[in-house]
């Protein structure tokens, strides 16, 4: 009979276990809790990234979220323009917010073509900030990737291009895997947004970063697209050192 009682103990325990572990992560899931949470003390300049997948968004509610920037995707690759671009950069740049437009890289087309469709895509505008060349793995490239001699021509190409066309240094944004394949050691002159939704950004080769992506989960009520969840990401200073390094008024 003990034996029998404390069999079921165990169960209802473990059962019990499992159901606070499933509620946990459901949390995290669902964008209530998150694995990084920066202080706004110490990192008090913050911003959000966008794309098609978040719609067309309300920029006058998504400027009272208590951000600072944001970052709209305007191309891809050598011919892709982002669905939403033109609505969302219209409507953002209408607001107090700070914002850019950035670029997916692709492994697949030459570095001057891709610069020349993100220089027709993207108005030239001096109180935006300055571009951003996302490199990341994607589709098959996540286990073959390319070599880094081609990649890194290739990239160098664009961002040269886009420094020349919009007379400022584009950043680079990087997931860990990519930094350190391609970029580390490298690409002095080039400001790094880091990508590390769980945990602190590190940077192997013991280089500063510039912005930090430390969410992909966070909801807000200015949006509706498909995807319910925007970027959220810090600037590594103060809002006065974040006009210095952007160049801002």
């Amino acid at each position: 009979m003990k034996k029998a009682f404390l069999i079921k103990t165990i169960i209802i325990a473990a059962a019990a276990f499992v159901a606070a572990v499933a509620a946990i992560a459901g949390l995290f899931y669902f964008g209530v809790l998150h694995f990084n949470n920066p202080s706004a003390k110490v990192y008090p300049v913050r911003g959000v990234d966008s794309s098609s997948y978040q719609g067309e968004i309300n920029w006058q509610t998504l400027a009272k979220e208590g951000i600072d920037f944001a970052y709209v995707k305007a191309t891809e690759g050598s011919t892709y323009v982002d669905s939403c671009f033109e609505y969302n950069l219209e409507n953002a740049l209408k607001t107090d917010l700070y914002i850019g437009a950035y670029h997916f890289f692709s492994f697949e087309s030459s570095g001057s073509a891709q610069a020349a469709h993100f220089i027709a895509t993207v108005p030239l505008n001096d109180g935006m900030l300055p571009p951003v060349v996302d490199l990341e793995f994607y589709g098959d490239y996540e286990n073959h990737a390319p070599s880094k001699e081609a990649v890194t021509a290739e990239l160098n190409d664009m961002l040269e291009r886009l420094a020349k066309h919009y007379n400022k240094k584009p950043l680079i944004y990087v997931t860990k895997e990519s930094y350190e394949l391609y970029i580390s050691g490298g690409f002095a002159e080039y400001d790094i947004w880091f990508r590390n939704v769980t945990g602190k950004p590190k940077l192997n080769d013991g280089r500063e970063w510039t912005l930090w992506q430390y969410s992909n989960r966070h909801r807000l009520k200015a949006y509706s697209g498909s995807e319910p969840y925007i970027d959220f990401n810090v600037f590594n200073g103060n809002i006065a050192d974040f006009k210095k390094v952007f160049n801002l008024q």
